[in-house]
């Protein structure tokens, strides 16, 4: 994977809205790394469909977010670990 910086500003703009959760569709970061964690471990994996992860302009979707999460170079700690 090329080198992402973790430490970036993010946003995140969530997938399919479900049926009976109200809540925010875009939501704001203070760095990819936190944003990356929300949307693996706080989203149902239902919404993380579809959703974007926008760092610098670049985008990435539902697939390379989790890429991102599980890449060895991530900087915070997993749950479960």
């Amino acid at each position: 994977m090329v080198e992402f910086n973790y430490m970036t500003e993010a946003g995140l703009y969530a997938g399919k809205r479900l049926r009976g959760v109200a809540g925010p569709r875009y939501r704001r970061f203070e760095t990819a790394a936190e944003a990356v964690r929300f949307a693996i471990e706080e989203m149902p994996e239902r919404q993380l469909r579809g959703s974007v992860l926008e760092v610098d302009e670049a985008r990435f979707d539902d697939g390379q977010i989790r890429m991102l999460y599980d890449d060895p170079g991530y900087p915070l700690g997993r749950r479960g670990e």
